[in-house]
């Protein structure tokens, strides 16, 4: 599976563990940023949702402090539906019946260890369809 994973310089951290933790399992298209060097995040919501909307990724993961503005940014992009995942049980609610195919996650607020959990949730969890299609078919209704 190929994932596009992008942070600011509050998720700089996290990012860099996940790619090492989870190095032998995901083909990651880092799109940055590259060190903890204040920027903004969504340059780089922007260029994950890009990746996955060109269908050059599978999914995307994207870290922030809070989680929020960079999932918020990405939410802007026509197919793409980002969840803010503090958890597993969120984060497999968030596949199973809004079929996330972006996750966003609040470095600040959760550890190495829990962020591991939810992206392993995030990959092994599959969309159920029926009732909940439909319903995610209306979230790029204009």
């Amino acid at each position: 599976m190929k994932i596009a994973i992008g942070s600011d310089h509050a998720g700089y951290k996290l990012k860099k563990s996940l790619i090492n933790i989870f190095k032998d399992k995901i083909d990651f298209k880092d799109v940055g940023t590259y060190s903890e060097e204040s920027v903004d995040y969504p340059d780089f919501a922007h260029l994950a949702a890009k990746e996955l909307n060109r269908n050059k990724v599978d999914r995307a993961i994207l870290i922030c402090g809070s989680g929020n503005g960079i999932q918020m940014t990405a939410n802007k992009h026509q197919n793409v539906r980002c969840a803010l995942c503090w958890n597993e049980e969120i984060t497999q609610l968030a596949r199973q019946h809004n079929n996330a195919n972006a996750i966003s996650l609040p470095a600040r607020f959760i550890t190495e260890n829990v962020a591991k959990k939810i992206v392993e949730t995030f990959l092994k969890t599959t969309f159920e369809g029926g009732r909940h299609e439909k319903r995610t078919k209306k979230i790029n209704a204009t």
